[in-house]
């Protein structure tokens, strides 16, 4: 029988062509792995996110879990730590002075003297050349609460984005954002949508966000404001994408751009419609209640792991050593995510 030398003569072209197809998709995955750091906060310790200005006036020591939990692991996870350059973005925020303050008086109470504020409000801001050169030298970012649909609206194209995403990608660089600031990051985002209303088709609005993280479409106040409905439409309407409800104090960390690990005293609940067997969607009219069948659903607290990429998640013990602070058990199970 006649055995050519080169069996890859034998190789269908359509298969060949498809195998290294296959290695160039993986090599591009490969590369685009994210070397910065994104946290993702649920809110209610921000003023200007939706929330009573009043009520956050009168309660001065209001983010007593954020600065000790969620702002310090942010300052340890950057590089230079205390020694770190903060820009706080306060775009979003209605009362912009006034969140910069709180956010450098919280800051400082961490250590953390090198704050500055970036009050941008418009495209001509985003454009200023002196703000590209401070988020080009900073080394945490902070998008403070208040509407989304402003951040999107003011940076989306702009150089100033560019710059954040070409860092974030290629550095240890720090994006934090907190409610709206966390709502914009990923590519999907929700801006509108009552949460009584948010299962009737065409009551849950979504437009692009700013695009930091793919393949998942985040809520926040998830828990307080009773917003699971908003989040099942969001995932029901594209199942492909993983459906995040960040309730207050509770924020994720996210590495390498999958790897994703609660922080924070609150609860984040994860909505998967991979395995949706079926829904209505599609088919009923605007205005009219939408089914969904087969959504399966996680809830994650402080120390738990999810890896987008597998679609796990593990479960950690959180021992409490004082009011406020909390460290990791020991893992059991070696086969854990690290």
């Amino acid at each position: 029988m006649f055995r050519p030398k080169n069996a890859l003569l034998l190789i269908n072209p359509l298969v060949f062509n498809q195998f290294f197809f296959n290695l160039y998709i993986t090599d591009t995955k490969i590369m685009d792995v994210p070397k910065g750091k994104l946290v993702i906060i649920g809110g209610a310790v921000d003023m200007g996110s939706n929330v009573s200005v009043v009520e956050h006036i009168m309660q001065p020591n209001y983010i007593k879990f954020f600065e000790k939990g969620i702002l310090k692991r942010i300052i340890n996870e950057s590089d230079k730590h205390e020694g770190s350059v903060v820009e706080v973005i306060t775009t979003a925020s209605q009362i912009p002075e006034l969140v910069g303050n709180e956010y450098i008086k919280a800051f400082n109470q961490l250590n953390v003297t090198h704050v500055n504020v970036l009050h941008i409000k418009s495209r001509e801001d985003a454009a200023n050349p002196e703000y590209l050169a401070r988020i080009s030298k900073a080394d945490v970012v902070m998008f403070s609460g208040g509407d989304q649909l402003r951040l999107t609206a003011i940076f989306g194209g702009t150089q100033f984005l560019q710059i954040l995403k070409q860092r974030y990608q290629a550095e240890n660089f720090v994006i934090a954002g907190t409610s709206a600031g966390a709502a914009a990051a990923s590519t999907h985002m929700i801006y509108r949508g009552q949460s009584n209303e948010a299962l009737i088709k065409g009551e849950v609005q979504i437009t692009a966000g700013l695009g930091f993280i793919d393949s998942v479409i985040v809520d926040t106040h998830f828990v307080q404001r009773g917003r699971i409905g908003r989040l099942l439409y969001a995932v029901a309407t594209n199942p492909g994408i993983l459906g995040i409800g960040l309730g207050e104090d509770a924020g994720l960390l996210i590495t390498e751009g999958s790897m994703m690990e609660a922080i924070g005293s609150g609860l984040i609940m994860l909505v998967d419609g991979k395995n949706i067997v079926e829904t209505n969607v599609y088919d009923v009219e605007i205005g009219d209640p939408v089914s969904i069948e087969n959504l399966k659903v996680h809830v994650m607290s402080i120390f738990d792991k999810y890896d987008l990429l597998q679609h796990r998640m593990i479960i950690k013990k959180a021992i409490k050593v004082e009011e406020d602070v909390y460290i990791g058990a020991h893992d059991s199970d070696n086969n854990d995510l690290q």
